[in-house]
């Protein structure tokens, strides 16, 4: 990789624990503490937010009727998204010991707490609970094929994409068969980096 890419990678990784720590600073802003993976708020701040929760009857009330009537098909994702979840979690618990891979953990990407915020009514709650699980199973299946590329296939694409995965950066550039061949084994192998995660 040449010095301006280690240079901007560096610069992202330095604005992504600077983004972490305003994450922290809103810890204070909004009256909660996380201990031991639950959140916690002031009992003040509760009741406060309780006292405005608005009725699952008038929120669904308030919503276009088009909105209402697509929830059925919103909902139905949930199947395909257990089967995936299921199904991946299986593969990397078989495949990623024989490739010596890093098995991804999966609550760091599927993470479940909105549903408990005491300012939503049932039906929010239900929503919030629907959208983090399931994008917390998109990130946590991308993170699995992230590394089982990074194994099978670490090359850059020739077109720029929109977004990359984790391990995209510590792929090949695109064309340059000369590093492949000598440092494919090398590469394909080379989670260091997850050890100081």
């Amino acid at each position: 990789m040449n010095s301006r890419m280690d240079e901007i990678l560096e610069e992202i990784q330095r604005l992504e624990d600077e983004l972490i720590d305003e994450f922290k600073e809103k810890e204070q802003e909004f009256f909660y503490h996380i201990k031991n993976k639950k959140v916690k708020f002031e009992q003040e701040v509760i009741n406060e937010g309780r006292a405005k929760v608005v009725g699952s009857f008038r929120y669904l009330s308030s919503l276009p009727i088009l909105t209402i009537i697509t929830m059925p098909f919103i909902w139905m994702m949930i199947i395909p998204a257990f089967i995936i979840d299921v199904c991946v979690t299986i593969y990397q618990f078989v495949c990623f010991p024989i490739y010596k891979i890093p098995k991804v953990k999966r609550s760091d990407y599927v993470v479940l707490d909105r549903y408990n915020l005491f300012y939503l009514d049932k039906v929010e709650r239900m929503n919030c609970l629907y959208c983090e699980y399931f994008n917390g199973v998109i990130g946590y299946v991308r993170e699995i094929a992230a590394r089982t590329e990074q194994f099978w296939c670490p090359i850059k694409h020739a077109r720029g994409l929109k977004d990359m995965h984790s391990r995209y950066n510590s792929f090949f550039d695109f064309g340059d068969y000369n590093r492949y061949r000598k440092e494919i084994e090398k590469r394909r192998s080379n989670f260091k980096d997850l050890d100081s995660k």
